[in-house]
């Protein structure tokens, strides 16, 4: 059947009272109500699957840990399980001295008994009894008059009243009456009240305090908007004698959705307590949520003297006790209350994060209070036990500020705002692609995949592995007395291409230009700095720098490299403010160069050289591992220049490599050699450290078996060598060191042999070798250098 057009024909409206001077309206409310906890009764009622006794005791604990003092617990009467309940509470001792117990009955005598039996021997029970009192019920239901439903309340209250001073004089157990005129909301104010002042009349011992009879005042079913229940609240408070000896308790369920109105309004109008469960759950659309009602105190800087400081450890019992899921967007609670998807509202945030720490510094020195002021938070998710991580959540609808945000929170960088757009349009670019969430780990991986950000896992073609920043005065200006001369700044750095080690050198006005020279120079790289930005990261001696560059392609002017649409973002961070700024270069290079192919790296060791000797001696280091002795970077140096001839002064790398290894005959035979070792015996003799040496050479295409002694090995090799040549070898240097690890390292001897011959001009070689053994390795350079001095053999 479809909805009518015209409902009143079927649907009757509710009946404001005449209140011409209600007073809730113009109340706040600045303390907590008492809080009564009906999951356990009016809540398992509610559930498909009512509740085990364990799954009721694991429950009832965590309400005592969220500090609920008053806890209505069973309708005993109604199941065995559910007095067992009660009875396995009061004999395990699970109720805290200062936590009443609650237990419902309705007005019938038997039930009533079976039900003080329940809490025999307890500390602190309210006994809550109901009887209907509206016309449908009294009408329909139990066709009772007003007065016989009046009787019937007055019975059995004195009933009650009977057996409490009964239990009170064997159990020593105090006794609260709490009665409900049930589908109050629907029964006649006046009506109501009649029946309220019948049964304060037959308890007879309203006091004040906890001496006070609880009336609690239903909206069974809610049939009116929360305003018209506050003016029955408000109406019952102003006409019920002896209000100070009255607790009014509220108990509004959300048939309307608008039970937390309702509650909040009739605290307004005089309500002194609230009956609800956590979360809401109860019969039909549930009951008042406690965990809401209360966080709204709370956040309205009102205690509400419940704890929800783990408030998901509270869900997860919740939620397995009840098997109903908590909404996503429950107040508080749900997984996404936190959460913000849209783009304006995550820019918000971001930027109230910011203003926040700078307003609570300000605060925090003049030792004023700091207030949480967050657009959209309207408490600290902290505060409840929930973390940061879902405050921002990136989906296709997210702007660029959320995502800046989780940037900032994971990795603690605070992109400038072009970075943000930049970043953003990769976000959204995965986002819409993949149709989903961008969790944080998502967001900070495609972080560190587009800027080479991170681990070597992340890292881009160029990778920043040393670096030195000097400075000389630039050639293009002179100083004066006030005024100093300009400097230079210039780059010598080890930069990892695609995989091999290279030196660059370059200069500019600044580390970073130095750096952009030496990438044109070495890798016609060509790119210009259009923004950058830095901050720091961490405080006091763990403080670090992030800097953020942005590049645009080089050979332009200044106006038109601002209005270049084309541009590449790079990010990094170091303990030295440089080193950030260089690894925010390359970053932003390994953006810009992709996988386009780069030419071979080459040193400029001609006029007006870029490379100088220990740019040599340090692509040797990092292609081969030697170490060089200073004076053999000077003759290698040396060699290397006149290989640079021929070519304009540009050596390639591999050139080099190849120029090292001919000239030394590293790692390859001597093709001019005529002495070779080929085995050899060393012995000390005596106490004094002289070696004896005995050794296999073939000499001239002869074998010769040499034997000779020395003060050490190579003095003892170079006694053999003297014993077969004219003239005499002398050793001018030598230095050794290890290269590889473990199993696989080896011993590298450079030696410098000085060849006296008389009436000649003295001439000096180097030999280098390696071998296992150092000694061998000593002895076989110190042959390799005599090979290179033509040495004449004695006739």
């Amino acid at each position: 059947m479809p909805m009518l057009a015209d409902p009143s024909k079927k649907y009757k409206p509710y009946t404001p009272l005449n209140l011409p001077d209600r007073q809730w309206p113009s109340k706040v409310v600045r303390k907590s109500p008492i809080w009564l906890s009906t999951d356990l009764r009016d809540g398992n009622q509610a559930l498909a699957n009512p509740m085990t006794i364990a799954q009721k005791t694991l429950f009832f604990d965590t309400l005592v840990k969220c500090e609920l003092k008053e806890i209505e617990i069973a309708y005993p009467a109604a199941s065995e399980t559910d007095f067992q309940f009660v009875r396995g509470l009061i004999e395990g001792k699970k109720v805290p001295d200062d936590v009443w117990i609650q237990v419902l009955t309705p007005a019938r005598e038997d039930l009533i008994r079976r039900t003080l039996e329940s809490v025999a021997g307890t500390k602190l029970a309210i006994i809550h009894m109901y009887n209907a009192t509206c016309p449908c019920f009294r009408d329909v239901v139990f066709r009772n008059s007003k007065e016989e439903t009046i009787a019937l309340a007055i019975k059995h209250t004195k009933i009650i009243r009977e057996l409490t001073d009964e239990y009170s004089a064997k159990y020593g157990t105090r006794f609260k009456y709490e009665y409900s005129p049930e589908t109050f909301s629907q029964t006649e104010p006046d009506f109501a009240l009649e029946v309220c002042e019948a049964v304060k009349a037959a308890w007879g011992k309203a006091g004040t305090g906890d001496e006070r009879i609880i009336f609690n005042l239903p909206a069974t079913v809610e049939i009116a908007p929360p305003n018209h229940y506050a003016d029955q609240v408000e109406y019952f408070c102003q006409h019920i004698s002896e209000r100070e000896k009255i607790a009014i308790s509220l108990h509004p369920h959300n048939d309307r959705g608008q039970g937390m109105a309702a509650a909040e309004l009739a605290l307004l109008a005089g309500g002194d307590r609230v009956e609800g469960c956590l979360f809401g759950n109860g019969e039909r659309t549930g009951n008042v949520d406690l965990v809401n009602l209360a966080l709204n105190f709370y956040t309205q800087g009102v205690s509400p003297n419940l704890d929800f400081s783990d408030i998901q450890s509270v869900i997860e019992v919740v939620t397995a006790c009840n098997e109903l899921p908590i909404h996503p967007r429950h107040p508080y609670a749900g997984e996404l209350v936190f959460t913000a998807f849209s783009g304006s509202h995550q820019d918000a945030i971001k930027k109230g994060f910011e203003a926040q720490r700078i307003r609570h510094a300000e605060a925090a020195k003049k030792g004023e209070l700091q207030y949480w002021d967050i657009p959209y938070l309207p408490i600290d998710p902290a505060d409840i036990g929930c973390t940061y991580e879902a405050v921002i959540r990136v989906n296709a609808q997210s702007g660029k500020a959320g995502i800046a945000y989780l940037v900032q929170q994971h990795l603690g960088l605070d992109l400038p705002r072009k970075m943000q757009v930049a970043f953003y349009q990769v976000v959204q670019d995965i986002a819409d692609r993949e149709a989903r969430e961008m969790r944080p780990e998502d967001i900070t991986t495609a972080f560190r995949e587009t800027y080479h950000f991170g681990s070597s896992k992340y890292e881009g073609r160029l990778v920043l592995k040393s670096f030195k920043i000097s400075s000389e005065p630039s050639p293009d200006t002179t100083g004066s007395d006030e005024q100093p001369a300009d400097e230079r700044r210039l780059f010598d750095g080890t930069i990892s291409v695609d995989g091999a080690l290279r030196v660059m050198r370059g200069d500019g006005n600044g580390p970073l230009s130095a750096l952009l020279d030496a990438l044109r120079t070495h890798l016609d790289i060509d790119f210009i700095i259009r923004e950058y930005a830095e901050h720091s990261i961490g405080e006091g001696s763990n403080v670090k720098a992030a800097s953020y560059v942005e590049l645009v392609r080089g050979g332009q002017d200044i106006k038109d490299a601002r209005k270049a649409t084309e541009s590449w973002w790079g990010v990094g961070v170091d303990s030295d403010i440089a080193g950030s700024g260089l690894r925010a270069v390359l970053s932003a290079v390994n953006s810009a160069i992709g996988d386009r192919e780069l030419p071979e790296l080459k040193l400029n060791v001609g006029f007006n050289a870029k490379s100088a000797q220990s740019d040599v001696a340090n692509a040797i280091l990092n292609s081969l591992q030697l170490e060089l002795p200073r004076r053999l970077q000077g003759s290698f140096f040396e060699v290397v220049q006149r290989a640079a001839r021929g070519t304009g002064g540009e050596l390639s790398y591999s050139d080099l490599i190849k120029v090292f290894r001919e000239t030394y005959n590293y790692e390859q035979p001597d093709p001019n050699a005529k002495i070779q070792l080929k085995k050899f015996k060393m012995k000390s003799v005596g106490d004094n450290g002289h070696k004896n040496f005995s050794g296999q050479f073939i000499w001239d295409g002869q074998p010769r078996d040499l034997t000779g002694q020395g003060n050490g090995s190579l003095s003892a090799i170079l006694t053999v060598l003297n014993s077969q040549i004219d003239g005499t070898l002398s050793v001018r240097e030598y230095a050794e060191h290890s290269i590889g690890e473990g199993s696989d390292v080896q011993a590298v001897s450079y030696v410098e042999l000085a060849y006296n011959v008389e009436g000649q001009k003295r001439r000096t070689a180097w030999g280098i070798a390696t071998d296992t053994d150092i000694t061998a390795s000593g002895l076989r350079a110190a042959v390799s250098a005599a090979n290179k001095l033509g040495i004449v053999q004695k006739q």
